[in-house]
């Protein structure tokens, strides 16, 4: 069994391989944790200096968020491997939000159950 510290770095380096190879680009940073039946994942820096431009107007923002958020939805498939490979738990549902203005972007998968019987608690 693993720690939760290690769950947690795996799913982050899970998540960024993932966003390297289907997406094209990976985040700056990204941190994972863990709690009750959610995998929260942050990641820092997922947009290009021309999409800072595209989101300096509203109708860019809007345009950007849902290309970004259908980008991600696409990519469900690859992502409930991923919580069941680190996990050991299927996906309920995904949500995904970006900040524009930050350039960060927040995950939260719903699992079918607590991930805390896969982990060591020594």
């Amino acid at each position: 069994m693993k720690k939760k510290g290690q769950l947690e770095m795996e799913l982050s380096a899970r998540i960024t391989q993932w966003e390297k190879e289907y997406l094209g680009r990976g985040s700056l940073t990204c941190k994972s944790d863990l709690l009750r039946d959610l995998a929260i994942v942050t990641l820092q820096g997922v947009l290009t200096p021309a999409e800072y431009e595209l989101a300096a107007k509203s109708s860019g923002r809007e345009q950007l968020k849902k290309y970004r958020n259908n980008l991600v939805e696409s990519g469900r498939v690859q992502l409930e491997t991923i919580i069941h490979d680190v996990l050991g738990r299927r996906l309920v549902s995904l949500h995904t939000d970006i900040s524009t203005k930050t350039g960060e972007r927040l995950i939260v998968f719903r699992l079918d159950a607590a991930w805390d019987d896969v982990v060591d608690k020594a």
